[in-house]
């Protein structure tokens, strides 16, 4: 697959198609971030020349996440699909100050499509994901995982809903 850098002289002249991958290794990606699973973000589109200074990506990424459940904390797949619409504008457009314009930096040669990608790929990763919707979870006592089994432990309550439990048993 290709790389996702063009040279915006050429697309000033020309659409280009977009079929690239964003590697989960390259080093676009944050130490925190949630990275795609191997080999990465899959790029397919198309980016063109939208007015002076300004290009135009619409498309759509896939790839997969790994995640910890949100309950029970075992690793979850999930897959992420997203259409996206992009625009990139030369930093002196007024444009782009705006949030939703993606800036290409003064002088610059090419059009680089990966911190946008990564952005997006964040935005779309599910943030928590579950490893199935009836996830009982871990015992907050003994950290059993009670998806795999019963504890003998006493139900939790916490001591910040005691008043309206108060409330609550004087109106019955």
């Amino acid at each position: 697959m290709a790389m996702l850098c063009y040279d915006i002289r050429s697309l000033e002249a020309r659409a280009e198609n977009v079929d690239g991958l964003l590697e989960s290794l390259d080093p676009v990606w944050e130490s925190d971030d949630v990275r795609p699973v191997e080999p990465g973000v899959a790029v397919l589109g198309r980016v063109s020349n939208a007015s002076q200074g300004r290009f135009y990506f619409s498309g759509e990424l896939d790839g997969q996440s790994v995640a910890p459940c949100r309950r029970c904390l075992i690793e979850v797949t999930s897959s992420v699909h997203e259409e996206v619409h992009l625009l990139f504008a030369e930093a002196s457009v007024d444009e782009a100050d705006e949030d939703d314009v993606f800036p290409i930096p003064p002088g610059s040669r090419e059009l680089d499509l990966r911190p946008a990608v990564r952005e997006e790929w964040l935005l779309a990763v599910p943030q928590f994901p579950l490893c199935r919707e009836d996830c009982k979870g871990l015992c907050p006592a003994c950290g059993i995982d009670r998806n795999t089994g019963a504890c003998t432990c006493a139900p939790v309550s916490d001591p910040r809903w005691a008043g309206l439990r108060d409330e609550r048993g004087s109106d019955a």
